[in-house]
């Protein structure tokens, strides 16, 4: 998967920004807070997780199914950034 590789500081950065959030939740939960911050907390990791798997799908689109920016083909193309969308819409 090359293009992992490529973006593998960013894709890591990511990562360790979740491990906080997940640690933070830990930490909420060891301090007795409220169950309103802990499912604040438990949100914004589940947003955070969306975003790296709607980024990883997209990636994997582009590489390994049909680039929309490089595909000849113009149905082919128009269906791949539609996918594209849907993925981005749907793990918004």
């Amino acid at each position: 998967m090359t293009h992992t590789i490529e973006n593998k500081a960013k894709l890591l950065g990511r990562v360790k920004r979740i491990r906080g959030q997940v640690e933070a939740i830990e930490r909420g939960l060891e301090a007795e807070i409220g169950c309103a911050d802990v499912l604040m907390l438990v949100a914004a990791v589940r947003g955070a997780v969306n975003g790296l798997t709607a980024e990883l799908m997209i990636d994997h689109i582009r590489h390994h199914v049909v680039d929309p920016a490089h595909e000849p083909d113009a149905a082919r193309a128009k269906g791949a950034a539609e996918l594209i969308e849907v993925v981005r819409t749907y793990l918004k």
